[in-house]
């Protein structure tokens, strides 16, 4: 059964840091592009960051994390990590980490499997 599970969304005022988790189970998160999505209130879900399948996996940022989101995968724990660093009030949203054939932060649909997301705050 493919799963994957996010954690590591906290409460945290504006410059702060987290490390948001995605661990994947019933599949190898090597074989697969990861991505990672936010769905703020009101707003529509939009693409962060994502990276690649295979060894020395490429990755995508959106403009708006540039220099303060990082992506990376632990492949013998079978998980993928988005380091966000210098938060702002705007980064809040639910985050979710998605699988699919390749990577790429303009559209969910291209996207197979989901998490349920996890709540990051950032306010002071």
């Amino acid at each position: 059964q493919v799963q994957l599970v996010e954690s590591g969304g906290d409460l945290v005022q504006p410059g702060g840091s987290l490390r948001l988790s995605c661990a994947a189970s019933g599949f190898t998160v090597s074989d697969y592009a990861i991505g990672w999505f936010r769905q703020a209130p009101g707003k529509e879900r939009e693409g962060v960051s994502c990276i690649a399948s295979g060894a020395g996996a490429s990755t995508i940022h959106r403009n708006s994390v540039l220099g303060r989101l990082t992506v990376s995968r632990d492949d013998r724990r079978n998980t993928v990590y988005l380091q966000m660093n210098n938060l702002k009030p705007e980064d809040t949203a639910v985050y979710y980490c998605a699988a699919g054939p390749g990577c790429t932060i303009s559209t969910a649909g291209a996207y197979n499997y989901w998490g349920q997301g996890t709540q990051v705050t950032v306010s002071s």
